[in-house]
């Protein structure tokens, strides 16, 4: 739904909502008409955000409405309700990690001995919960993805890579999970109906098994998920790609209202 200032351009348009700021620069944007769209599916339907950003990165962006009775963040590490982490959840997620395989501790010492300052610009760690590289695809080493994945799988994790960010993701943290967990309660609340259709949007790796998960699903014609021709029966695919992918998946999603 959201853009960056280098495909934005160098400020914001008429045509432009600027939804992100870091340290008192543009950083994210809207296009005017998705910026509207949206605020007319939250005032319609519920909405749930499910990002990978961490809970300090999706707080800086203040998307049409706001305020989210619930959001994901973290991959579906951590569920925000009413703008605080679950710490009931996220409790639950990180004995499941430890069981599951090997830990973040040995996990980072590992992908650190496999990287280098060659095509690594930056190693950091998403809310305690798992890696990620920032890199230079011009020199990155065809072999490291593989390679990676292969040490990470036999130990509960998975690896996916979504244009400059490599994400070292432990199997057991899911958007599709989280998402899941906030649909119960909202149906035991009584705020959704038992039974009600559960639509989602997405373009990487990581929003597979949500985008799998929905009733039903769309996902635009870029990203990691269009590199790797992905489908499923569920599954719409825009006919744009980048910015103006933003409004079509926002005219799909009122279809259903």
């Amino acid at each position: 739904m959201i853009y960056s200032r280098a495909a934005a351009g160098t400020g914001t348009g008429p045509d432009e909502v600027c939804v992100e700021y870091l340290d008192g620069i543009a950083l994210s944007f809207m296009t005017a008409a998705a910026a509207d769209r949206l605020s007319a599916l939250a005032a319609a339907a519920i909405v749930v955000p499910a990002t990978t950003r961490t809970v300090r990165q999706f707080n800086r962006i203040r998307l049409p409405g706001r305020p989210w009775r619930y959001a994901v963040t973290t991959n579906g590490g951590n569920i925000l309700e009413n703008g605080r982490p679950d710490r009931r959840w996220r409790t639950g997620l990180d004995a499941e990690v430890r069981a599951s395989g090997a830990t973040l501790s040995q996990v980072n010492a590992e992908l650190g001995r496999c990287i280098s300052d060659s095509f690594v610009r930056r190693f950091r760690v998403a809310d305690h919960l798992f890696p990620y590289l920032v890199v230079d695809p011009a020199v990155l080493p065809s072999d490291f993805l593989p390679e990676w994945d292969a040490w990470c799988r036999p130990r509960g994790w998975s690896v996916s890579r979504q244009g400059r960010k490599i994400y070292t993701m432990p199997v057991a943290v899911c958007k599709s999970r989280a998402v899941a967990e906030v649909r119960r309660r909202l149906t035991d609340s009584g705020e959704l109906a038992p039974g009600a259709q559960l639509l989602a949007a997405g373009d990487g790796a990581l929003d597979a098994a949500l985008l799998r998960s929905a009733d039903a699903a769309i996902r635009p014609r870029h990203g990691e998920l269009e590199e790797l021709a992905w489908t499923h029966p569920n599954l719409t695919v825009t006919g744009a790609s980048g910015i103006g992918a933003s409004e079509e998946i926002l005219d799909w999603f009122e279809k259903f209202r």
